[in-house]
């Protein structure tokens, strides 16, 4: 019997770099949000993997790196799997972590910290909802659910993680002067996300904040038009059905 799985989008909020461990994983102080913005995931008798969609953004390849991949060995399962991605790759949206928590929660799996081994994203997607997360990643402290609406402008444009915390270390760790520490790290790395962040504060009225390492930007409330997408947080992620 097949399950369905929904893999909510996170949202972080803010995001201060407290300090980088010897093995060079960051210490991070961060506000995270689940977003009605999901994949939608098929799990079956099997063993494969098949991803269909970009969502607009990069290309999401179905090899042994992908994380969905890594959750499964993680937990000691086997499964066909099919990913249906409605989250842009490399948005800053954090698609992929929740695709590898949504396969972990399936498989009964709760180790926040070996999940965060996956990748820093999947323990705070694992819980889902609202959350205060720190450490790598793994330590996620739940706060009370907030109902609330946020606008994203999405560039089409993939930006890597791990180039963009190593442009923040290179430039000797600034401060984001918006919430996110990551920010200048990314607008020095690829300055022509700057494009859509200045779009986005015309169009609103308001000071974009870069989500995650980027390159959405985003601000509070309902701005839809030109691009824009309105998207609403969510509770904690329900069971698979």
């Amino acid at each position: 019997m097949n399950s369905v799985l929904v893999a909510p989008a996170k949202l972080t909020l803010s995001l201060r770099i407290t300090g980088v461990r010897d093995d060079g994983l960051h210490l991070i102080d961060a506000e995270m949000v689940s977003l009605d913005l999901a994949d939608r995931i098929t799990v079956g008798p099997g063993n494969g993997l098949e991803v269909h969609g970009t969502a607009g953004g990069l290309e999401v390849p179905a090899d042994a790196d992908n994380l969905v991949r890594l959750a499964l060995s993680l937990a000691g399962r086997e499964a066909q799997v099919v990913v249906e991605k409605a989250i842009p790759a490399g948005a800053g949206l954090g698609g992929g972590s929740s695709d590898a928590a949504a396969i972990l929660r399936w498989a009964g799996f709760d180790d926040l910290v070996a999940a965060s081994g996956v990748g820093a994203d999947v323990a705070f997607c694992m819980v889902g909802g609202h959350a205060r997360v720190s450490g790598i990643g793994e330590v996620v402290e739940p706060l009370p659910f907030e109902d609330g609406a946020y606008t994203l402008l999405i560039p089409p444009v993939g930006c890597p993680t791990g180039a963009v915390y190593k442009r923040w270390d290179d430039l000797g760790g600034p401060s984001g002067r918006s919430g996110n520490d990551l920010e200048p790290a990314l607008l020095d790395l690829m300055p022509e996300t700057a494009r859509w962040r200045d779009r986005l504060g015309d169009a609103t009225g308001r000071q974009p904040r870069l989500a995650g390492s980027g390159g959405t930007w985003f601000v509070e409330g309902e701005y839809p038009g030109d691009g824009r997408q309105v998207v609403r947080t969510v509770p904690p992620t329900v069971s698979p059905v």
